[in-house]
């Protein structure tokens, strides 16, 4: 239902970094920096929709795009789904939620983390919903509600709360015995409703620990019902839980990192999902361009320390790529790369802003200032994933698409072509479709979002 409380707080940037609409004929702007992340977003539609094909009838998948959507950008991948037919987000923070209210998002949002007391309001004049796992937490977010001006006439509203259940992940919620005194709290205020009922599996593919979760899930509800409450959405499952076939869907599944074409690290995948599991197909590809190609002689030491010396004569090209963009130091002299398909040893320590890649050996001429190279993506039938740059940096794929700079600029692709590019900043002349400013502008001026009461 559409809400009558409207948002109240000064109009502020749309979004940190400027989103800009491919013009008619497909051009953008020049790329500030020749090292940029490309993103499908038809990719990120079909495997949204692969992993909804897994779901009992009913069961609504809720993408999860906090941490700017897991470096692929928080605003544009919101739209596309949204565009293609996703009901609700869910992200992390106050301002990730915020920055998706002020680029013109209406659909339902979900703040999975708790929040800070004092902001309670304006999530209820934004029409946000909250997540609460701490009742102490609660009691001082209620009594920030209490002290709202009275609503004026015909204004309704109640701020939408999920209730987090601590099943066994040791992190947040209340205790499933002490969850029908918690909800009947919230819905004993005026101001607050409980819409959901959650927890967050700890290691989703260990059948036996998942079980425990799930059956203390099932107590929760089951306390709730024998208290004469009705059950509102429940969700414990997200993309490792719906893969490994471990956990209950519920009504609602929260999907992330499948969503973006990678499989949790180290899943074991159930039988019956294995063959949508290797459908998923990754939507963020980083690529750069060489900003100097020169040949090196033997005994020539390559970026600080040195960490590597040249033993021949070594052709290396410097990308614009480092530390600052997301590719991490600990991937120093360990990591490989590809150029006409052909894989490419970094060498050298990684710097805030470079890498240099031994390219003596590729086939075809001498590599150019011209040459593409593909950090991590497919080329020309060879690929390197997200989850491999993970196990040479002795991380998790999680961290290696959260961690994508937001100085790289993410380049959106639709059928092929580009629609859409965000930088870091844009001047008027480069602007072109700039996304923000009316969508914001018209947010701000028209109803309210959905998802209030």
């Amino acid at each position: 239902m559409t809400s009558t409380i409207r948002a109240t707080a000064p109009h502020v940037s749309a979004m940190r970094l400027p989103l800009i609409d491919a013009a008619p004929d497909g051009t953008l702007p020049p790329l500030p920096k020749s090292a940029w992340l490309e993103i499908d977003l038809d990719a990120l539609k079909a495997n949204v929709r692969l992993m909804r094909g897994l779901l009992p009838p009913g069961v609504r998948v809720e993408p999860v795009v906090k941490a700017d959507a897991y470096g692929h950008g928080a605003v544009a991948v919101a739209r596309a789904l949204i565009d293609d037919g996703i009901e609700s987000v869910g992200v992390a923070t106050f301002d990730e939620a915020l920055e998706l209210r002020q680029a013109g998002i209406v659909v339902p949002i979900v703040i999975l983390f708790p929040i800070p007391a004092e902001l309670a309001p304006e999530a209820l004049t934004r029409c946000l919903s909250i997540t609460v796992g701490d009742r102490l937490l609660l009691t001082r977010t209620l009594a920030a509600l209490d002290a709202m001006p009275a609503p004026a006439d015909g204004e309704t509203g109640r701020l939408a709360v999920h209730l987090e259940v601590e099943t066994g992940l040791g992190r947040g919620g209340v205790h499933p015995e002490d969850v029908p005194a918690v909800a009947a709290l919230i819905e004993a205020n005026p101001r607050t409703r409980l819409v959901g009922l959650w927890s967050h599996l700890q290691a989703a593919d260990d059948r036996n620990v998942t079980n425990g979760q799930d059956g203390r899930f099932g107590t929760a509800a089951a306390l709730l019902e024998d208290a004469g409450m009705s059950l509102p959405a429940r969700h414990i499952a997200a993309s490792g839980g719906v893969l490994a076939a471990t956990a209950g869907t519920y009504d609602v599944v929260r999907v992330g990192l499948a969503q973006y074409g990678i499989v949790p690290d180290g899943m074991a995948v159930a039988d019956e999902n294995a063959v949508a599991a290797a459908g998923l197909t990754p939507v963020m590809s980083l690529r750069a361009r060489p900003v100097r190609v020169a040949w090196l002689d033997a005994g020539t030491g390559v970026s600080y320390g040195p960490t590597f010396t040249t033993t021949r004569r070594t052709c290396v090209a410097t990308l614009p790529v480092g530390y600052a963009d997301g590719f991490p130091r600990s991937l120093s002299n360990k990591a490989q790369l590809l150029v006409r398909g052909v894989r490419v040893p970094q060498i050298g320590t990684v710097a805030m802003d470079a890498i240099m890649v031994d390219v003596t050996d590729v086939p075809g001429g001498p590599v150019t200032i011209d040459d593409e190279f593909t950090i991590f993506g497919a080329q020309r039938g060879q690929s390197i994933s997200a989850v491999e740059l993970a196990r040479w940096g002795n991380t998790i794929s999680y961290e290696v698409v959260t961690a994508m700079s937001g100085r790289l600029p993410r380049v959106y692709y639709a059928a092929a072509k580009p629609v859409g590019m965000r930088v870091v900043a844009c001047g008027s002349t480069r602007a072109r479709g700039e996304f923000d400013a009316e969508r914001a502008a018209a947010f701000e001026d028209g109803p309210g979002p959905m998802g209030c009461e």
